[in-house]
């Protein structure tokens, strides 16, 4: 079979062969419009320049990276990470595109980190874990390096952004557990100076109307635990709990067992990010899918497109479903322990 070349390209799109290699190398000035005539030839041709000979002719280091400055321990037991990275590679792997991930220990650490892939050890960065005022975002972009902000952020920063909307799922599982007579509910968030921590203990708030139950963790499980621990120990301990993801939801699932309290008969219990241990559990967590895959796709998506030279834009990803399970079922609802459980029930946000 004779290989496809870049004639065969360029003859497919309708431009000289130079215009294809300035639409992928980004050296020269392209419409947007040339430019999506020519990735969509290279696409419908399955055509994808040979690494060596884009490198040598672009000065790239054909890699992006992601820098996470995070305990490894919540990286570890985190499910969003492997399933936001498996998303990644689907869009980098057709271009031989290599994914660097950095893990740091502190501040000093990750801008070094970004320093280094700004002197050509990266073309682009995924920037996640987004701070409400967030110090990395302006020194990229003293940086120069394209960049792809991944969440809901909304101070200017001249870089394309993945959102998502946190608030809505938590509106709606609070709306539920209260329409299920729950009048003192609980929220267990991440750090709340997280972008989507912030999002969803604010929602909570407004839902709430006050933030007497609200409790900041760190994402570990240890922080559930101890948290859940705090809460029951009030003199009027709430009737349930809304934790910000389900590492946390399942240490103080145990912890509240391992007190005599049933779930949820005596204490509803929900979580976020949907574990695909969550189902399985005795009683299945209520649980928020929030689809990573699909943000590291779209986030691939926006940063090839940005190495090439194309504008900053933003996209919504509208991902997040809300799974309601035994573990927030209300008394009226459950069944005899003689009946089966009725099939899982699933709802998406608005």
């Amino acid at each position: 079979m004779t290989r496809t070349t870049i004639a065969d390209v360029a003859r497919e799109a309708g431009v000289t062969k130079a215009t294809v290699s300035h639409a992928l190398s980004g050296n020269r000035p392209i419409s947007d419009e040339t430019r999506s005539k020519v990735l969509a030839a290279a696409e419908r041709l399955n055509w994808v320049p040979s690494q060596s000979a884009r490198a040598l002719a672009t000065s790239r280091a054909n890699a992006i990276a992601v820098v996470l400055a995070r305990d490894p321990e919540v990286i570890a037991n985190d499910s969003f990470f492997p399933a936001f990275i498996a998303g990644v590679e689907s869009v980098l792997a057709p271009t031989e595109t290599a994914l660097i991930l950095q893990v740091v220990p502190d501040r000093a650490a990750e801008e070094r980190a970004y320093r280094a892939l700004s002197r050509g050890r990266a073309d682009g960065a995924l920037l996640l874990d987004l701070r409400t005022d967030d110090w990395r975002v302006p020194l990229l972009g003293e940086l120069n390096l394209p960049t792809v902000l991944v969440g809901a952020y909304d101070q200017p920063s001249g870089f394309s952004c993945v959102r998502t909307d946190d608030a809505a799922p938590v509106r709606e599982i609070v709306a539920r557990l209260r329409a299920d007579g729950h009048e003192r509910i609980a929220h267990v968030s991440g750090p709340l100076d997280y972008v989507h921590s912030k999002a969803r203990a604010d929602a909570y708030v407004d839902a709430m109307g006050g933030d007497s139950l609200l409790r900041e963790g760190d994402f570990t499980a240890s922080s559930g635990r101890a948290l859940t621990a705090e809460l029951l120990a009030l003199p009027d301990r709430p009737s349930a709990i809304l934790y910000s993801n389900d590492t946390m939801a399942i240490a103080g699932l145990s912890y509240a067992r391992s007190q005599g309290l049933s779930v949820p008969r005596d204490l509803a219990i929900s979580g976020f990010d949907d574990d695909h241990l969550s189902a399985h559990l005795s009683p299945a967590l209520t649980s928020v899918s929030s689809d990573p895959a699909a943000r590291g796709r779209a986030a691939a998506r926006l940063l090839r497109e940005g190495i090439l030279g194309a504008e900053p834009r933003t996209e919504l990803v509208d991902c997040n479903v809300v799974h309601f399970r035994e573990s927030t079922e209300s008394a009226a609802s459950t069944p005899p322990a003689s009946t089966p459980a009725p099939p899982e029930v699933s709802r998406r946000t608005p």
